[in-house]
Parts: structure tokens; sequence; C-alpha cells
């Protein structure tokens, strides 16, 4: 119950940051929302570390540097989420996106990507998807 509370709120705050970010985007420019975005977001992770402190830094060193880089990946989803709510709107951007997520989610469940264990996809994975695509299309026109 705890996961999919985190989950929607995860996903509430998603929405409601491409919606700022577009905002900002407009006055100042889709690069400079990104960066104020990740820096306010650097800001606000720092101190929640430092008010938890959990100690676990020192396992840094056993993380694969790939997976360090996931950081970088905020900066695309930034603009890639910006452009594409100027373009097309709040909606149809969250339910591009949530269908990418699914998506690409399925292939490193089937595939255990990234030491996930492995899940076989089954038919009523595919319908769901196939049936959020169709929403989407609907919501197009």
């Amino acid at each position: 119950m705890r996961g999919s509370l985190f989950a929607f709120l995860g996903g509430a705050f998603i929405t409601l940051q491409g919606v700022a970010n577009s905002r900002i985007s407009q006055d100042i420019g889709t690069w400079q929302a990104a960066t104020i975005t990740q820096l306010t977001g650097f800001i606000m992770a720092l101190l929640i570390l430092i008010f938890v402190r959990d100690g676990k830094w020192q396992k840094l060193k056993q993380v694969k540097p790939l997976y360090l880089t996931g950081g970088a990946f905020g900066a695309v989803i930034i603009f890639s989420n910006i452009t594409a709510i100027h373009r097309i709107g709040v909606t149809l951007t969250i339910s591009a996106l949530l269908i990418a997520q699914l998506s690409l989610t399925f292939i490193i469940d089937s595939k255990g990507w990234f030491g996930v264990a492995k899940m076989k996809m089954r038919l009523p994975q595919f319908i769901g998807i196939g049936m959020m695509i169709a929403g989407v299309v609907i919501l197009r026109f």
C-alpha cells in the first residue's frame, strides 16, 4: 500500500513539475528551466539527506559507474517534457510518457536488465499497453 502511495505521489509530482517547467520555460527558456529544476531538486535532496542522515555513503564505491549517470537523464527528461507540453499539451504528454515508461519497463522486466528479476510478460500486459495506446489515440482526436 505504501509503495502505491509513493508511486501515486511521484506521478502527481511529475505532472506538476512538467506544468511548472513549461511555464518557467516560456519566460526564460527550456534549458534554463531545466537547470533551475535540477538545481532546486539537488538542494531539496541535499537538505533531506542532511536531515535523514542514513549513513550509506560508504557503499557509494559499490555502485556501478553507469548507474551514477542516472541523474543526468533528468536534464533530457525535463527538456523533453517541456517541449512536448508546449507542442501537444499536458494530457497527451503525460499519456505518452506513461506509455513509454511502461513499454520500456516491460522490456527491462522481460530481459532482466539492470539486475531486476526476469519476468515473463503475458497477454494481459500487452492488452493493457494496447488499451493505453488506444486511449491516447482517442484523446488526440
